[in-house]
């Protein structure tokens, strides 16, 4: 039975560069307990497939973190980390974890020499806590290694025209002559894998993997071509193999190629990435019966409102007749577009002159609109009920 008592669900995307997810719900509902003390407020961080999803899902699932020492980039161990939910059955993880630019320096970026050979160790992690099923992000790359280290880390064979393995990194691409799966983890044939990603680029081409997203991982004019051309010879080798039939699928150039690895190697399926961390973090039991749902971003602008998450977001509610709401650090372009998206749209800035001072006062300025929405909401209820 329906009481009236406000039902609240917080389901924001991080602030990039500024606050986490959880840190975006936490300065929404203390600003919601300043005018709604009452109020029913549950709290589901989410990303798309980036860097966070595996937090995201995890804690939102209740789930445990395990830490790993595996190979990073450039070769330098680090520590990763995955979740287990679902009584461990499920292990999610994300390849940014091992494998990502946050990992090293602008200077040290090389993407002839990165490699995701960390990622596959994550993966093998996964397998040895007893996990049947892998959720994997694969946002945040450094690599265009086209998910060679990965495939090396499983067992599988990537090889040289003298039988012997290729070199790690997007240089080891050129010297490809075929692949197997002969020597693989045979627990691989057993485990199902999901890929959160929101990317929807094919390998090759020049809305590939190495002339779209080469340039922000460190690649210049002169290794792009070779790293498009190791790429090619990699998609034959998986087609005379029959693990793909091509490289042309949405998301195969995700992660430098990453996504077309997961494909062919492993047979994963790749899905939206904002809908499944929805799905695994419990959002949509959580929608049920909700007042009225905020979400928000650090910037908002046209691409958001054309199927990002915080777009997704909203479309779920209106699906369910659930008001919705956008908080967001700063918007884009025209803002009454997103009028046709949101029920409410505003930028959080509370006066704050320059980036810096608007991402020092965030969090504050988060529980000062979050109070406004609320009080404002709390309004309109009053004089319909007049």
């Amino acid at each position: 039975m329906k009481t009236d008592r406000m039902k609240i669900l917080l389901a924001p995307d991080s602030f990039k560069g500024n606050l986490s997810a959880r840190a975006v719900c936490a300065a929404l509902e203390a600003g919601i307990r300043s005018v709604e003390p009452t109020a029913e407020i549950i709290s589901i961080p989410l990303a798309d497939g980036g860097e966070g999803t595996a937090r995201a899902i995890t804690l939102a699932a209740g789930g445990e973190f395990r830490s790993v020492r595996v190979r990073g980039p450039l070769g330098a161990p680090l520590d990763a980390e995955f979740g287990l939910i679902r009584d461990g059955e499920v292990a999610v993880l994300d390849m940014a974890s091992a494998s990502g630019i946050e990992h090293l320096s602008r200077d040290a970026l090389d993407p002839m020499k990165a490699s995701t050979f960390g990622t596959g160790e994550l993966i093998l992690a996964a397998l040895d806590a007893g996990a049947r099923r892998i959720v994997m992000g694969i946002g945040g790359s450094a690599t265009v290694d086209g998910g060679v280290g990965m495939a090396l880390a499983l067992g599988f064979d990537v090889l040289d025209a003298a039988g012997k393995a290729v070199s790690l990194g997007g240089a080891g691409l050129a010297s490809i002559a075929r692949v197997s799966s002969a020597g693989a983890d045979p627990r691989l044939a057993r485990t199902s894998f999901l890929v959160a990603c929101d990317v929807t680029n094919p390998l090759l081409g020049p809305k590939g993997a190495a002339r779209v997203f080469g340039p922000q991982k460190g690649a210049t004019e002169a290794t792009i071509p070779l790293l498009e051309a190791g790429l090619a010879r990699l998609s034959e080798a998986w087609k005379q193999a029959g693990l793909a039939a091509d490289t042309d699928h949405p998301g195969d150039g995700a992660a430098g190629g990453l996504g077309a690895a997961l494909r062919a190697f492993l047979k994963a399926e790749i899905r939206s990435g904002a809908r499944l961390v929805m799905e695994y973090s419990g959002y949509f039991e959580a929608l049920k019966g909700t007042d009225l749902l905020i979400t928000g971003e650090g910037m908002t602008d046209a691409q958001t409102a054309g199927g990002k998450l915080c777009s997704v977001v909203a479309e779920t509610c209106r699906k369910a007749g659930v008001g919705v709401a956008l908080l967001s650090g700063g918007l884009g372009g025209d803002p009454r577009e997103l009028l046709s998206v949101y029920d409410y749209a505003a930028s959080i800035a509370a006066g704050e002159v320059g980036l810096d001072a608007m991402m020092r006062a965030a969090p504050r300025d988060l529980e000062l609109a979050a109070a406004n929405l609320v009080r404002a909401w709390k309004l309109g209820r009053a004089s319909k009920d007049r």
